[in-house]
């Protein structure tokens, strides 16, 4: 059994349990936001040795998405303009990306994939798939299923502070 002295704070009360489980839950997912950060790194340089993570998401978007405007591209990851344009410009340097006249509006440019840039973006992405399945394959479904409903709980939190919203669901 915990001293009650052990478990106040300075003013000499217990830790609120909303308080605790709010700081446990920030430890939590600090630690994942770091280790997330690390797989993006790792991806990325298994895209290009010389990409950056930030590369690497925007190719996830121009995946997932299809065609698209620079503008929209920002938006959806909740850069300037200006961060996207060079992160492209690498990307096209590499063959990854090419820029195409948009359908809608001639003056506009719509970015996709390459043939190159797909193939890459499927053997990483199968990988990655791959490591989720080794880290939650054993793991019951339903477990799965509630850890996948409140992290989208959780995006959803973000997305009504402004955030861009995950346009996949």
């Amino acid at each position: 059994m915990s001293n009650p002295t052990e478990d106040a704070g300075s003013s000499g009360r217990a830790e609120d349990p909303a308080e605790a489980a709010l700081t446990a839950v920030e430890h939590q997912m600090s630690l994942l936001w770091r280790r997330g950060r690390s797989i993006s790194h790792q991806l990325s340089r298994q895209v290009h040795p010389d990409m950056e993570p930030a590369a690497y998401g925007l190719l996830s978007v121009i995946r997932r998405q299809g065609p698209i405007r620079l503008t929209e591209l920002a938006s959806c990851i909740g850069v300037g303009k200006p961060s996207v344009s060079r992160q492209i410009a690498f990307l096209e340097g590499l063959g990854l990306v090419s820029k195409e006249a948009d359908p809608l509006d001639g003056r506009a440019q719509s970015i996709r994939l390459t043939p190159e840039g797909e193939e890459k973006m499927h053997q990483v992405q199968d990988a990655r798939r791959e490591v989720f399945r080794e880290r939650l394959g054993e793991w019951p479904a339903e477990e799965l299923e509630t850890l996948a409903k409140y992290i989208a709980k959780l995006n959803a939190v973000y997305e009504r502070d402004g955030f861009p919203k995950d346009e996949s669901r």
